[in-house]
């Protein structure tokens, strides 16, 4: 499919995800067992898919790993800025999170996957971005709810369910065989891209049916910035740290999509858990994934 008709797909099953859940056939309990779906099978599938048949010189450098931290402090740095003047700690926590902690995994490396081909190098960097993601991104939302909120967050627990992210898991089998040059068998091979391709759908979908923006008030000053930072300086940003790495092309359209991605709905769940305005929190991932569809086709057309 062409990038308009990726985007076009991607905005229908978002919506389809909006009108199961509003028609009662997305309940919260088949939503968490999609999403579930998506988490533990389909995108670890991807995940391995991308990675094991890639030479892992082309997979790992310095500069991609460097990239990817360095893009993130980026964007903490300026996301502290734009909302530094927000008075409620709430609130202002909120904003700067989900200015930068992009939804890598249910939306990034499918759609990724899914412009470039699974089998692409980009589609293995973005694997291996989320993996850095993984990483960085959630210590460093914890770490940022936690300090502004004054609020206690299990570090160490944290680390430990890292761990055990299947997708991390995925990636260092993934890698591994990369580095062996160990192939599955062709028919191993074949279900997992086969399941792999269901991990976009799946997870749009999950996303869709998580969209709710029912009875919250909207502080539009705060949603706007938060968008603008995510959906636009987040990917400049990005193509700026890369860039200046010197990242060949392939590293850099897999780390400025990657970030082009909007707001992650798991901050949600961190800001709720971590004393974050979680009506603030609802709406910008609701915004910034809404709008998303409309800001993707020129950063995919630029890179692409």
């Amino acid at each position: 499919m062409s990038v308009a008709s990726n985007l076009a797909f991607m905005l229908a099953l978002l919506a389809a995800g909006v009108v199961a859940r509003r028609a009662g056939l997305l309940t919260p309990r088949r939503r968490d067992t999609l999403t579930d779906a998506a988490f533990y099978l389909a995108l670890p599938a991807l995940v391995y898919s991308s990675t094991y048949a890639q030479p892992l010189g082309e997979l790992l450098s310095v500069r991609l790993v460097a990239g990817v931290v360095g893009a993130l402090a980026v964007g903490i740095a300026v996301s502290w800025f734009v909302h530094r003047r927000r008075a409620d700690a709430a609130a202002r926590s909120v904003a700067v999170v989900q200015s930068y902690h992009a939804n890598l995994g249910f939306l990034g490396l499918p759609l990724v996957a899914a412009t470039f081909g699974a089998d692409a190098v980009e589609a293995g960097k973005a694997s291996v971005i989320l993996g850095m993601g993984a990483l960085v991104h959630v210590p460093a939302t914890v770490t940022i709810l936690s300090i502004v909120n004054d609020a206690d967050a299990d570090l160490a627990s944290e680390a430990v369910s890292l761990l055990r992210n299947p997708v991390l898991v995925a990636l260092v089998a993934g890698l591994t065989s990369a580095a062996v040059g160990w192939t599955p068998p062709g028919a191993v091979a074949t279900g997992l891209s086969w399941l792999g391709e269901l991990a976009l759908p799946l997870a749009l979908l999950g996303v869709g049916a998580s969209l709710v923006l029912d009875g919250v008030s909207i502080d539009y000053p705060t949603v706007g910035a938060v968008t603008g930072m995510k959906l636009l300086a987040m990917p400049l940003i990005a193509f700026a740290v890369f860039s200046v790495l010197g990242g060949d092309p392939s590293t850099v359209r897999a780390g400025v999509v990657m970030f082009a991605m909007p707001t992650a709905v798991s901050t949600f769940v961190y800001a709720s858990a971590l004393g974050g305005d979680d009506g603030l929190a609802s709406v910008n991932v609701f915004a910034t994934t809404v709008a998303s569809a409309g800001t993707l086709l020129p950063v995919l057309w630029l890179v692409g």
